[in-house]
């Protein structure tokens, strides 16, 4: 088995490093004080600059397989691109590769009809506009999906929802104009993963408010727009409602799986580049006489990062090969695997980096900051840890039953 990029790929990688050097580590300081001065409730300007730049280059929609709306990237050729792009927060968006959205547009070009297609995911694939993923709730603990209490009760030819979400990545965003909302339809079901649905809410639908932005690790905005957002008797067309009652469980499934991936491959640009910072840090600057480069313990948790990254890059090219040729349900457990391994081990990485660093590593000055945030809210988004290892064990005890 071979994990060595197509000429394609290699291609792509090159363009890709080139608009990088070029147009997004330049302009990562006034990303910084944009977020902070707008805020999560406006559009950042520099990103709308550079997403034409990057559309132009052919650089957009990298995320999309086996799809007349994508580049027709396999995971395992995606990777090393996600890869890249994951070296700094302001890339992916500006790439058009920015999550929630490259999930949601997933479900849209999967399950949704063709009029919804037309109506949001286009635009969403043009960038144009944004979407947020309303799942998880304040009331319950929702890394068990199955307890979600927002209902979606079925009335004439509409549906009435109701529920009250938070972490709804991307409802402060005045660009987000659609809502893929799961909640339950058929409750006493006695089958639990079939009692919930997923449908389509526009976001200036009556009902629909948008609470607040939440403050995550500090940020608000960068890395994440995440917010609150209650839904009172919001009423949409029968015809909103993705694949069909009951088979919210599904899409969620077959969603989280390329979101759990895209995460992982991101986390692995972080964390490179968090290495190549702390590397640089250290070599340049004298403590007590020498390069702290050369103490002991500097030179361990170097070793030991770039043993880490390479182990968390195989683990995640692996589950991307899986993935590609045996589908994202059998490749489960490497996806699970990859999903608690990288983000575990690119927390450490930067944690290393920030101590190498000193005082400037906990500020905004070097970014280290809030890909440590994000690294740390990546152990709870799409699942938390402790979710992957029970199923992780669950599956590998599976064998001796």
């Amino acid at each position: 088995m071979s994990f060595d990029p197509s000429p394609k790929v290699q291609e792509l990688q090159g363009r890709l490093t080139a608009f990088m050097e070029r147009h997004i580590y330049p302009h990562e300081q006034r990303h910084v004080r944009e977020a902070e001065e707008y805020g999560p409730w406006k559009v950042l300007p520099l990103i709308e600059e550079l997403k034409p730049l990057a559309r132009a280059e052919g650089l957009w929609n990298l995320f999309l397989p086996e799809s007349e709306f994508g580049a027709g990237l396999t995971n395992l050729e995606y990777a090393p691109l996600c890869e890249i792009m994951g070296r700094s927060l302001l890339a992916p968006e500006v790439f058009n590769c920015s999550a929630p959205d490259t999930g949601n547009m997933e479900v849209l070009a999967r399950y949704a009809a063709p009029e919804h297609q037309e109506r949001w995911l286009k635009p969403l694939l043009a960038g144009e506009i944004r979407s947020c993923f309303a799942m998880t709730e304040p009331d319950v603990a929702s890394s068990d999906a199955t307890n979600i209490q927002s209902s979606i009760v079925r009335d004439g030819d509409d549906y009435v929802i109701n529920g009250h979400k938070w972490y709804t990545t991307n409802a402060t965003d005045p660009r987000c104009k659609i809502c893929i909302f799961m909640g339950k339809n058929d409750p006493d079901n006695p089958d639990r993963y079939r009692q919930q649905s997923m449908i389509l809410i526009p976001m200036d639908t009556p009902g629909v408010e948008v609470v607040r932005s939440i403050p995550v690790f500090g940020f608000y905005g960068m890395p994440d727009r995440a917010s609150e957002v209650i839904f009172r008797d919001v009423r949409v067309p029968a015809s909103y409602m993705l694949l069909g009652e009951g088979r919210g469980f599904e899409i969620a499934q077959g969603r989280l799986g390329p979101g759990r991936i895209h995460h992982c491959m991101r986390e692995i640009g972080r964390a490179e580049r968090a290495l190549e910072q702390m590397c640089r840090r250290t070599s340049s600057r004298v403590a007590f006489g020498k390069p702290i480069a050369e103490n002991g313990v500097t030179m361990e948790r170097i070793a030991e990062s770039r043993i880490m990254i390479e182990q968390a890059r195989l683990l995640t090219l692996n589950a991307a090969h899986r993935m590609d040729t045996v589908g994202n349900k059998v490749a489960k457990t490497e996806i699970a695997m990859i999903k608690v391994a990288v983000p575990n081990m690119t927390g450490k990485v930067i944690d290393w980096a920030i101590q190498a660093h000193g005082g400037g590593g906990t500020s905004n000055d070097f970014g280290l900051a809030a890909s440590y945030a994000m690294s740390r809210v990546l152990r709870l988004a799409d699942g938390p840890d402790e979710v992957h290892r029970q199923q992780i064990a669950r599956l590998e005890l599976k064998k001796y039953r």
